[in-house]
């Protein structure tokens, strides 16, 4: 494995992050990772050298349940070897008929829901605690000061901001510069190869104030692995319980005719390195040389776990990089 400063921080993880919102996800009567498959993938991070896990407080059926998994795995390791990161914002178990301070990035939600992520992972504090997105509700002096407060109190060590504007990420940066608060240090845009042009003036933002981009669906959902078909009428057809037959939505968000002319570039670079589209599709985002960049990896089992680590000793020159780019910008 290899290592990377998380941006502008003094904090040190794997080139990889594993993601956990597969972990008790439920579809239906499926789920998609159970308690014992999650703590197989732990181990196998562990063993793979991935130091950094992702999390969130809603990931899981019922909400939470992903913490809770993590917390109880890390019973068995040293939490010094791990750098945790998890999220606020979303509604907590109350989807249906959420409580007026249920959700969002106001003080009492945020101080409410700080303290269960700590007691579900069962650590005093966490490395990096994104805001799960932008709250229109509330002003963002009183998000950043109480996040601020949490890093000082020793709960959090850094701030992360998920997926926004370009322009309201500036407008936090510089509300935390006039303020005299603590900043983002680390994002959380879904980017890809075949979606990059889609947050170019967030990624333009993140370049410029040297924040880390740890990007989540680094594979478009899987799609980048190769492993879905295109049928006459354009639609995706891919094996049974891929996220293709899982989300309705997977081919107008993932499979569109950019992301096709990707994956053929792609499937080329991966036959003249003698890798898998996958291990091709990650290494190009850990190439960008813009900003720190250390995409999000989810997997079904060990095996597709070490398939992906398997980018992190995979170099691509300098014309197979350019060919990659040049099939996401040339319609």
């Amino acid at each position: 494995m290899e290592y990377t400063t998380l941006g502008n921080t003094g904090t040190t993880v794997s080139r990889l992050c594993f993601g956990t919102w597969r972990f008790g996800k439920r579809h239906g009567e499926t789920v998609e990772t159970t308690r014992d498959e999650a703590h197989e993938l732990l181990d196998a991070c562990y063993d793979q050298g991935i130091n950094f896990i992702d999390t969130a407080n809603v990931y899981g059926d019922p909400d939470g349940t992903s913490e809770e998994w993590i917390g109880e795995w890390l019973t068995d390791y040293d939490r010094e070897d791990f750098v945790i990161a998890s999220k606020v914002y979303f509604p907590f178990d109350g989807w249906g008929d959420p409580r007026p301070n249920d959700s969002g990035l106001g003080r009492k939600h945020v101080r409410a829901q700080i303290e269960g992520t700590l007691e579900r992972l069962g650590t005093d504090y966490i490395d990096l605690y994104y805001i799960h997105r932008w709250d229109d509700e509330t002003p963002i002096e009183e998000t950043l000061s109480v996040l601020s407060d949490l890093v000082r109190e020793g709960k959090v060590n850094h701030l992360g901001a998920s997926t926004m504007a370009a322009w309201k990420l500036t407008k936090a940066l510089w509300t935390s510069d006039v303020d005299g608060l603590e900043r983002f240090d680390v994002t959380q845009p879904m980017v890809n190869a075949a979606h990059y042009d889609a947050v170019g003036d967030y990624l333009d933002v993140c370049a410029d104030q040297d924040l880390a981009v740890c990007p989540y669906s680094p594979l478009a959902g899987g799609f980048l692995t190769g492993k879905y078909d295109r049928t006459d009428d354009g639609r995706v057809e891919g094996p049974d319980g891929s996220r293709a037959t899982l989300s309705e939505r997977f081919d107008d968000y993932y499979a569109t005719d950019r992301a096709w002319r990707v994956l053929e570039v792609v499937e080329e670079v991966a036959d003249e390195v003698d890798a898998t589209p996958a291990q091709v599709s990650l290494r190009w985002l850990m190439d960008q040389d813009r900003f720190t960049c250390v995409p999000i990896v989810g997997a079904r089992d060990p095996d597709q776990l070490a398939e992906n680590v398997g980018a992190v000793e995979l170099s691509l020159n300098d014309e197979q990089f350019g060919r990659i780019d040049a099939a996401r910008t040339n319609d």
